[in-house]
């Protein structure tokens, strides 16, 4: 299986677009957002997507109601994070860096990834951990996405 992964959009449509192009391109079977859309705007980018999103809710994600309102029929979208479970593997997505190295630790997770902090983190180990950073660019200057095949388990990082 192949994930598209993503966080910190912010509002940027060109890059989201530019995002939602490549996972289509990339035939990617399931769309990971690690939070913080921004505006329910963003749903009119997102819309053209051929796989599935699963989002999180970032500290920045203000109109939740209607994010979520907008979102029917592209993804669902869940407050604080989401366990999931994708080839078998375990996996938990979550906005804020909250008990990371913790979570690594436990040993229940296969995939960790997270947003927030807008810097790229990528850990391949028992546990590979993934913060694909920021797609808006806005703040770092490189817009970025990860690509996973869940059979490897080796992240892609790619520049939009």
């Amino acid at each position: 299986m192949k994930l598209g992964i993503i966080s910190d959009t912010h509002d940027n449509m060109p890059k989201i677009a530019r995002a939602v192009e490549l996972f289509n391109e990339e035939k990617v079977d399931l769309v990971l957002h690690a939070g913080d859309f921004i505006s329910p705007i963003t749903a009119n980018e997102f819309a053209h997507l051929e796989a599935p999103l699963v989002g999180v809710f970032g500290n920045n994600d203000g109109d939740r109601l209607y994010l979520t309102e907008r979102f029917k029929g592209i993804g669902k979208l869940y407050p604080d994070y989401h366990e999931f479970t994708v080839d078998g593997k375990h996996g938990v997505l979550m906005h804020e860096p909250k008990f990371i190295d913790a979570l690594v630790r436990s040993g229940l997770y296969a995939l960790v990834i997270y947003g927030h902090t807008h810097e790229i983190d990528i850990r391949e180990d028992k546990t590979t951990v993934i913060n694909p950073g920021e797609a808006c660019g806005w703040l770092t200057g490189r817009a970025t996405v990860v690509i996973l095949n869940t059979e490897t388990m080796q992240p892609q990082l790619i520049n939009l």
